[in-house]
């Protein structure tokens, strides 16, 4: 990701036949590059960074706005670090809402000057911090207008993390009950709301000051799962200074009944053996804390991966006979058939995920030290003028 002198790039417009070359010249833009793991200190604005050539499939999108995901920052901080140290400096960024540049030349779902929004997979080398995005065609899509750019770019990569475990993974059905574990973060209040317009009866756990918000959003029980710790701690206190059985009072009291899926975005081994016995025979436990990546970054990705595929089916067969349920680590992936009904969900007024915090691009470091320190609980979002 070197930064070069100016160089033209031949790109196609889809409206266009395929012969009717529209040539446009983007050379270089600003960028924030990440050229060493550390803190938001490492994060590097830069003027004049490289805009690649154009593969057939992909769209150069001219980027408004982008979110900050909780993986933005762990990359940054050496997430991941056997697969991205070779390929520094990198460009942080999955989300993106803004207008298209310029596409390829097979793209036929967008064209030029169109809104649109959409999220790069994880692994993703060239991210979306810069004026100027690259993104296969089957990751964008136009955008909600009934959404503003900062709206929109809250939602791709939350959502399809959420759609891609309930959708895909557990194929939920109306009537079925849904336990989000973490119902508070982006990715646990996208699947409330998946799940609510599917039909289903949701349940989560979350902090006391998300409690109102997810009630509004459809979820029939919201659990403050720090007052219940609290008050079991206090229960456990008071019986034992009066020398009786311990009687728990926690989340798990506080729950009613079996769940046919559960998704934890909290994924510590206290939350998987809660989720765990939550299930029904048949149910799907998915967590998103999978080991693949940490697994990778302390054995390497020779032996990091292999072990992480093994500790996955391990658990998957020792649930499978102790509980007769599904096990799985989910993340998220392209899926444009999810994108589209995320964008119809948007559309109805059925699905929002809102912005706490906007920073200009200008501002990257005080943005990534904010999510660092906690100071902002729910999403920020990047402005690019």
């Amino acid at each position: 990701m070197r930064i070069p002198t100016r160089i033209a790039i031949t790109l196609t417009h889809s409206a266009s036949a395929a012969s009717n070359h529209n040539r446009s010249c983007y050379s270089t833009c600003r960028a924030v590059l990440v050229p060493s793991f550390g803190g938001p200190e490492v994060l590097q604005l830069h003027p004049n960074v490289q805009v690649p050539p154009l593969k057939p499939n992909e769209v150069l999108v001219r980027s408004r706005a982008v979110s900050i995901n909780p993986l933005d920052t762990r990359m940054r901080s050496g997430y991941g670090r056997s697969l991205f140290e070779p390929l520094l400096p990198i460009i942080l960024g999955r989300d993106v809402s803004g207008e298209v540049a310029a596409v390829g030349a097979s793209v036929r779902s967008v064209s030029i000057g169109q809104e649109v929004f959409g999220a790069l997979h994880p692994t993703a080398v060239r991210g979306t911090y810069t004026d100027y995005a690259i993104l296969p065609e089957d990751e964008i899509t136009p955008k909600p207008s009934s959404l503003s750019h900062v709206e929109a770019s809250a939602i791709p990569f939350a959502a399809l993390t959420a759609w891609r475990a309930l959708k895909s993974t557990a194929r939920i059905t109306e009537g079925q009950r849904i336990l989000v574990v973490g119902g508070g973060g982006a990715v646990g209040f996208a699947a409330i709301q998946i799940a609510v317009a599917t039909g289903c009866h949701v349940a989560t756990t979350c902090g006391g000051q998300s409690i109102e918000r997810l009630l509004a959003a459809g979820a029939e029980q919201a659990v403050d799962y720090i007052t219940e710790v609290v008050m079991n701690l206090f229960w456990i206190i008071l019986l034992a200074m009066k020398n009786k059985a311990t009687v728990r009072k926690d989340v798990e009291v506080a729950i009613k009944g079996k769940f046919d899926a559960v998704l934890d975005t909290i994924g510590v081994p206290e939350t998987e053996r809660m989720g765990i016995n939550f299930l029904k025979q048949g149910g799907h436990y998915m967590t998103l804390q999978g080991e693949a990546a940490s697994l990778a970054d302390r054995f390497g990705l020779a032996v990091g991966l292999p072990a992480a595929k093994v500790a996955e089916l391990q658990k998957q067969i020792r649930y499978r006979y102790s509980h007769g349920i599904d096990y799985s680590w989910t993340y998220m992936r392209a899926d444009i058939e999810g994108l589209i009904e995320i964008r119809k969900l948007c559309e109805a007024g059925k699905l929002k995920i809102p912005v706490d915090k906007t920073y200009p691009i200008t501002q990257v470091r005080e943005a990534h030290e904010a999510k660092d320190k906690k100071l902002i609980p729910g999403k920020v979002v990047l402005e690019l003028d």
